[in-house]
């Protein structure tokens, strides 16, 4: 069936989530409200680049991918559908779960429109794995708060509709956890409802095997290292602590490696290229047939304009096929630094990507 990605173990796989907002602070309190810390301050209301985080919904490991508000007027269309792309490969090979969050209190025209707009960047059928997440810390509670969204409140009605009525309602402090176990309850019966699987496209499958591909390179690349630590690990350890100690490293250098090709792999690097290259090539060639027409200088010239304009153009209809096929954007420059500034508490093995990092 399309949009379902193979089974998985839905009780010993990390729940993969992705964040969505229209406007204002909602998604970003939403994020904070299931990791159970503050990963954005309350005054933040945009992100210039996706991010991923990790960490417990309810003692159940998750990674939470924030994508830029879809009506962020600080983004221009390019840069929105880069970063779109971004939340793609951070969340391959799919997400099990698409959070539309919005403040109760604060529903607008635009909102309404929202799952409609998640379906055309992410895929027809995304709303079988899409929920709505309503902040909210008003007086209501129970059955009176049910009724107000499904009775009541129309445009909440029909917001709620577009997600086959699956929505929850979270604080915006996100000290309380009083409804954590409610909220991991209806993500595990939605995904069980689609089988335990998650949701896919051609873009995430396309997304899933460059990452892949990358991974296998970078752990080529690192053997001549991880066997020079193996045989420190051998001189220190023996028997069951040494496979302890190998298991351990193994798993932290495969992690390592995972987010590295997931911020950085040959998808990423080439969509946009190559936009601009046919767009080039197109534009040259226009530009030096209007140039002939004043001889051969003006088909040096109408061959350099029109490349250049060409090259701009090609950039963009490259970006609108990569929008209609789903597809990733551009890497982040510099992951290094991106990568290594990443927060981990040996505690809780918090992981926290920011890919605004190391970019201009």
């Amino acid at each position: 069936m399309r949009g379902l990605a193979r089974r998985e173990v839905i009780a010993e796989t990390e729940l993969r989530i992705v964040v969505i907002g229209s406007s204002g602070p909602s998604q970003f309190l939403l994020t904070n409200y299931i990791l159970g810390r503050e990963e954005f301050t309350k005054d933040v209301c945009s992100i210039a680049g996706s991010r991923k985080n990790v960490g417990e919904l309810a003692g159940r490991q998750v990674a939470v991918v924030n994508a830029p508000n879809l009506y962020d007027k600080d983004l221009s269309k390019s840069k929105m559908r880069e970063e779109l792309r971004r939340t793609k490969c951070l969340s391959c090979p799919g997400p099990h779960a698409i959070l539309i969050a919005f403040d109760l209190e604060k529903i607008s025209p635009n909102d309404i429109q929202t799952p409609k707009l998640v379906m055309k960047h992410f895929g027809e059928s995304v709303l079988n794995f899409a929920m709505v997440l309503l902040a909210y810390d008003g007086h209501l509670g129970g059955a009176a708060l049910d009724d107000r969204i499904m009775k009541t409140d129309w445009h909440l009605r029909e917001l709620i509709e577009q997600c086959n009525c699956r929505y929850h309602i979270f604080s915006k402090n996100w000290r309380n956890h009083s409804k954590d176990r409610d909220l991991l309850q209806k993500l595990e019966r939605m995904i069980g409802a689609m089988g335990g699987c998650c949701y896919t496209s051609p873009a995430y499958r396309k997304a899933e095997e460059s990452v892949r591909k990358e991974e296998k390179k970078l752990m080529k690349k690192r053997a001549p290292e991880t066997e020079r630590a193996w045989r420190e690990l051998e001189k220190q350890y023996q028997g069951e602590e040494l496979r302890w100690q190998m298991d351990a490293y193994n798993a932290s250098v495969g992690a390592e490696i995972r987010a590295k090709a997931e911020l950085d792999n040959s998808w990423l690097r080439t969509s946009l290229a190559l936009g601009f290259v046919l767009g080039f090539a197109a534009g040259a060639t226009m530009g030096m047939i209007v140039g002939s027409v004043e001889g051969l200088a003006g088909m040096a010239l109408g061959g350099a304009v029109g490349g250049a304009v060409g090259g701009a153009a090609g950039s963009a209809v490259q970006s609108a096929i990569e929008h209609l096929d789903e597809r990733v954007g551009p890497h982040a420059n510099n992951f290094n630094s991106a990568f290594m500034n990443r927060a981990i508490s040996p505690s809780t093995g918090v992981y926290t990507a920011s890919l605004a990092a190391g970019r201009t």
